[in-house]
């Protein structure tokens, strides 16, 4: 489900992170940096050294790790997934309430760790009627646990409780949606996650190769409108590869697919730099070594999952 290829923020590892000003020794030696244990070193094509801005390896084994605990979790038993996203609300929830607390903000962790945990399960068991009335529940019970709080702080506390509410574990939910179709969920949760990750994949290396025009300096300075057209070709073979052969749909439904994949993906990752930003953190956690947190990992994967819904059951009811 992760890729090496992400970060969101400006300063984070993004896939079009440009070299160092000043790069330790040997950078232009992939072999001793490798053995060195430093960042991994790839080569434009005229020769210059590229810095990944992580450690390679350590980041494809993390991604690797964590797709395998995915896959083993949809087949045969696809029931399972709700305990991977049930752990991810948790998880989550705790990286985000140490962001949000160090802007002196409090979040009603008990109902949203209840609710968040209970909309993965009715999402899956009960559909979106289920997802849409304990997401109206857990709202209410936040707002109410807020109040003995007092008025100070009330409305920036209750605005960042129903942020995360709807940002985390209802996002989060329409995994469970995909999965849930009566025929093919667990292809469709499979083709969600590989396009998603292609988008990764094909801006990190148009990034880090060819990027030279700046896509959204003032959000994220290194990202690039080449990373973007990597993102678009890699979104779009993948989801006609996907579509067709996992699904048995048109080829063109996959290329309609990976471009709405590529755009909320990259909607996703501003949004994680603007909200890091705003926050003042680099990265939310340091759960997956060479990636960060779980919330840096996720960014486009939450974004892009109600479009991929949404698609698919225009599509491919």
């Amino acid at each position: 489900m992760s890729t090496p290829s992400k970060g969101s923020g400006g300063d984070d590892h993004s896939p079009e992170h440009r070299p160092d000003d000043n790069p330790p020794s040997g950078a232009g030696d992939p072999a001793a940096d490798t053995a060195a244990g430093q960042r991994f070193v790839l080569h434009k094509p005229g020769g210059e050294p590229v810095k990944t801005g992580r450690n390679l390896p350590v980041a494809i084994a993390s991604g690797c790790a964590l797709g395998a605990l995915v896959y083993f979790s949809i087949f045969p038993w696809p029931q399972l997934f709700t305990i991977i996203t049930s752990l991810g609300v948790l998880i989550g929830l705790r990286e985000l309430n140490r962001a949000f607390g160090g802007k002196g903000m409090t979040l009603a962790v008990a109902p949203l760790a209840v609710g968040g945990v209970a909309m993965q399960a009715g999402a899956y068991f009960g559909g979106a009627d289920w997802l849409a009335g304990i997401t109206a529940a857990t709202a209410i019970a936040c707002l109410a646990w807020r109040l003995r709080g007092g008025a100070e702080g009330f409305v920036a506390d209750a605005s960042a409780n129903l942020f995360v509410l709807v940002y985390l574990p209802f996002l989060l939910a329409t995994w469970m949606l995909l999965i849930a179709h009566p025929e093919d969920g667990q292809y469709r949760l499979v083709v969600f996650i590989v396009v998603t990750i292609s988008s990764d994949i094909g801006g990190y290396f148009a990034g880090i190769l060819l990027g030279r025009h700046k896509m959204a300096p003032v959000i994220s300075p290194n990202k690039t409108w080449e990373g973007f057209g990597g993102s678009v070709v890699g979104c779009a073979v993948a989801g006609a590869l996907c579509v067709t052969l996992l699904l048995d749909g048109p080829w063109w439904v996959g290329v309609v697919l990976g471009l709405a994949v590529v755009l909320a993906a990259t909607v996703g990752d501003l949004i994680e730099s603007l909200f890091k930003r705003d926050l003042g953190v680099k990265d939310m956690g340091r759960f997956m070594p060479g990636h960060g947190g779980l919330m840096d990992r996720i960014d486009s994967l939450l974004i892009a999952g109600p479009v991929v819904w949404i698609v698919l059951s225009l599509l491919l009811p």
